[in-house]
């Protein structure tokens, strides 16, 4: 497999968001109060790994398999730390963070929504789908954390 200059440099944007997108979570994860909050940026900050490896894999030549899991999200339910009278610093810290990362998600589930149609290979297309569904699931998981903790 061959990838044309066009590709190339999409694949190479998202390697860029990706490595945001972990850099961001590893630092969240070590800043959230809530343990339960540091545990999801975590997770979350592993499955970008994950995405930037396989996008590794495609520049190398390859395209890793792809199993298109919509579960994450929907199988994801988070207990509440704060309530909504909880008007703490703490709260609000751990609200930004949230919020900011679920327009992080938005804004890289769209990018893939996008560069999809840059590539003629199917099995990439797939491999991005895909990806852009994982995204779909931090979002999701992000929103339950937010809602459940009053944070809406």
């Amino acid at each position: 497999m061959v990838l044309t200059q066009k590709e190339t440099a999409a694949i190479k944007d998202l390697q860029t968001q990706e490595q945001t997108c972990i850099e961001k979570y590893t630092r969240y994860s070590q800043a959230a109060y809530d343990p339960q909050l540091r545990e999801l940026f975590k997770n979350i900050s592993t499955e970008e790994q994950k995405h930037y490896n396989s996008l590794s894999q495609v520049l190398n030549g390859s395209v890793p398999q792809s199993d298109c899991n919509d579960s994450r999200g929907r199988n994801y339910h988070p207990t509440a730390c704060y309530s909504s009278n909880d008007n703490s610093p703490e709260k609000k810290h751990d609200t930004f963070l949230v919020t900011d990362c679920i327009g992080t998600e938005k804004l890289v589930s769209g990018e893939y929504n996008s560069d999809v149609f840059v590539f003629g290979d199917s099995d990439i297309r797939k491999l991005l789908a895909d990806i852009q569904i994982e995204e779909q699931n931090h979002a999701e998981m992000l929103w339950k954390y937010k809602t459940v903790n009053s944070m809406t």
